[in-house]
């Protein structure tokens, strides 16, 4: 089943013909209008993962420091709200 993507708001449309037996109308997106596309991410192409752990060990490997020695905010957030 072809899948179509809206660049401008993110919607995904599924559907049963591929995009070029669409009328021009039915190529446009539901919800703002905007032309369809064919969706990129439509199959992974990624065919293993790239960091794996061994079953019985997770985490990082013995004998890797932590990275993060201390907390990049030095400061608060976000500052206090003006009443």
């Amino acid at each position: 089943m072809p899948q179509l993507a809206c660049r401008t708001c993110g919607r995904r449309v599924y559907t049963t013909v591929p995009l070029e037996a669409l009328f021009a109308e039915e190529r446009r997106c539901p919800r703002c209008g905007a032309r369809l596309d064919p969706e990129r991410r439509g199959t992974e192409r990624r065919q293993a993962n790239r960091r794996q752990n061994p079953p019985g060990d997770p985490g990082p490997p013995p004998g890797v420091p932590e990275r993060r020695k201390r907390e990049r905010r030095k400061g608060p957030r976000r500052r206090p709200p003006d009443y």
